[in-house]
């Protein structure tokens, strides 16, 4: 699945060409998890915006002539991906939306039909408001620090991966970035949130921050699929730590890598060098 590092490669591989683009046509393929719950018909001449990204989500700021705003919600589901040009291939059967523009097409694929592409008049109201609502704060924010971290983990006692995989305190923790930034800081995965001390989540807050910047700088992770809207694949997952490393030796102490699963999700991790 597409996380907050290969949903950020996305947008910066064609915002800057696509903002700005006047709508030539939209096509919808079949459904997708939610319906576009506007007339796309009716977007033919807005004008394309500064793409944004909020969690893994994506958002296109459209305008018309007569002042009118909204937008459209873009989620890339399990399997999904964009492309953005003049000269894409011809359109194949997992290909579900296409918007026409005066600078290139935008094309959504996806071959499990678990993303979106939703109409919103703002990221805050309507069916993107409720999708977004839930979310914690930006890895980057300002505001996430370890007392930050520290207060909201109170109390909770599932594993602090699972806590970080829910991202209602801070989003782009999936579960390869969840796996390494806990091996960074040390921090074994089943060790109940609640029980983190303030030094360690603010170490835990550094890691996270410090995985993604490296994730983004990479291009991401391609573990099947994904290709940002360049049609490039992304690195990161030639230098994770412990993610995927199951039985081969920690890179740090040699112990080897050890996997078990959480929350039906598959977690890796040094039973030496990370303690409860």
């Amino acid at each position: 699945m597409p996380e907050l590092p290969e949903v950020e490669v996305t947008r910066q591989s064609f915002a800057d060409r696509i903002a700005g683009a006047h709508i030539e046509s939209i096509h919808m393929g079949k459904p997708l998890r939610w319906p576009v719950g506007h007339d796309v018909d009716t977007l033919t001449g807005w004008r394309v915006g500064e793409v944004l990204r909020r969690g893994k989500y994506l958002w296109l700021p459209l305008s018309n002539s007569k002042g009118r705003q909204g937008g459209l919600l873009i989620h890339l589901g399990m399997s999904g991906s964009l492309a953005f040009g003049h000269q894409l291939a011809p359109t194949g059967i997992h290909d579900h939306f296409e918007m026409i523009t005066n600078r290139g097409t935008l094309r959504l694929t996806d071959p499990r039909r678990f993303g979106a592409v939703i109409w919103g008049e703002s990221m805050q109201s309507g069916v993107p408001g409720k999708l977004l609502a839930g979310l914690g704060l930006e890895p980057f924010d300002v505001e996430l620090t370890g007392a930050y971290l520290h207060e909201r983990l109170k109390g909770r006692k599932v594993a602090i991966k699972q806590a970080l995989l829910v991202g209602d305190i801070v989003v782009g923790a999936g579960n390869i970035y969840a796996c390494e930034a806990l091996f960074r800081a040390g921090i074994d995965p089943r060790l109940a949130a609640g029980k983190l001390s303030k030094p360690r989540c603010e170490k835990l807050v550094q890691e996270i921050q410090g995985v993604l910047r490296q994730a983004v700088a990479l291009g991401g992770s391609s573990l099947k699929d994904f290709k940002n809207a360049h049609g490039a694949q992304g690195h990161f997952q030639l230098s994770t730590q412990v993610y995927g490393r199951e039985s081969q030796p920690c890179r740090i102490c040699s112990t080897p890598i050890k996997r078990i699963t959480q929350g039906q999700r598959s977690t890796f991790f040094c039973p030496s060098c990370q303690k409860r």
